[in-house]
């Protein structure tokens, strides 16, 4: 994924000041939440969401464009549609920042389509066109395989679909999940910090995260909205730390401190760290400003560098980073979290 790092001061500024004014004004919600007992939730199979993350990456490369892209997005359309899901799909062509058109289209799937409250899932599904981060010289213009960046987010919302589905109990609130198509290309960064050099638009680059902004200025149903919405990003590797990102924080804290304390409580506190972490443009950011729905973003963040897994656009994001113990902390924490809905 094109993850690029803002560094205004200006926002920074605006950061610090919506944590410290949302920490005095949520003393007594998180009291409150913490006191109260917890939904019943079914369990989170990790086993299965590995498998849904393996058959992804079998597909090899899912580059737009390519063979393997179309499969993929058959196999992800049919899996939503199996597990009782409402789909539509988002066909669409998408100019990457370095001009290139795209064959792109975001799957979504809606559990529960009728209901009024709505909690809206995602992750990206695609994956990077080359290894630009890899160490070796031959392999950074290869494709990668993304098994943690794409698919790790992508299998923990189908086995959430799939528990949810088979689950006697289901949530009273619609859930909608989308996975949104062209995240992941180029290198966007400089052409983007460019464009804002120019225009002094921090929020309106178009070159990447190309899915979420389509489907943000084309929303699959008229009038959508959702009450929040939640981004996976890199959610699959072994000893992963999720910490608060930056531009979730200024734009949907109570979210956000709602997320990690439900975490907490399940006993995943060691995945989800209480501890702010860098701003990073992701596939949020369109709902946030464009859809004006809040929402945060679960990323892969190491605590105190603000760097991202190792094997990160690179050869390496293959199976082998994948741990099921901290796919279950995420997918359990979601359950969870969307049955405390009730």
């Amino acid at each position: 994924m094109t993850k690029a790092v803002i560094y205004s001061l200006a926002i920074t500024f605006a950061l610090v000041s919506s944590c410290k004014t949302k920490q005095s004004d949520s003393t007594t919600t998180q009291t409150t939440e913490q006191s109260a007992p917890m939904a019943s939730a079914p369990a989170f199979n990790a086993d299965s969401a590995y498998n849904y993350i393996d058959q992804q990456v079998k597909f090899g490369p899912r580059v737009p464009n390519t063979p393997a892209h179309v499969d993929a997005g058959n196999y992800l359309a049919a899996k939503l549609k199996q597990f009782g899901c409402e789909v539509t799909e988002q066909n669409f062509v998408a100019t990457t920042w370095d001009g290139k058109k795209l064959n792109a289209r975001n799957i979504i799937g809606s559990i529960n389509p009728k209901a009024s409250k709505r909690i809206l899932l995602a992750s990206h599904w695609d994956s990077r066109p080359h290894a630009d981060n890899d160490a070796d010289a031959a392999d950074k213009t290869k494709p990668v395989l993304a098994a943690n960046d794409g698919a790790s987010g992508v299998g923990v919302l189908l086995e959430l679909a799939r528990t949810i589905q088979q689950s006697q109990q289901k949530p009273t609130v619609g859930i909608d999940i989308i996975f949104f198509d062209a995240e992941d290309w180029g290198n966007g960064e400089k052409a983007a910090n460019d464009f804002e050099k120019a225009t002094g638009n921090q929020y309106d680059y178009i070159g990447f995260c190309l899915g979420s902004r389509y489907w943000s200025k084309n929303l699959h149903k008229p009038g959508y909205s959702a009450y929040y919405g939640i981004l996976l990003d890199m959610v699959g590797a072994k000893g992963a730390t999720f910490t608060k990102e930056g531009l979730s924080m200024q734009f949907a804290p109570t979210v956000v401190n709602n997320v990690w304390q439900t975490a907490s409580r399940a006993g995943y506190s060691q995945y989800f760290v209480d501890a702010s972490g860098t701003q990073i443009t992701d596939d949020h950011l369109a709902p946030n400003t464009i859809a004006k729905i809040p929402m945060i973003d679960i990323i892969h963040t190491n605590v105190g560098t603000g760097g991202f897994f190792p094997a990160w656009h690179t050869a390496e994001d293959n199976m082998s980073n994948i741990d099921r113990a901290t796919l279950k902390a995420v997918g359990q924490t979601l359950l969870q979290v969307l049955y405390n809905e009730q």
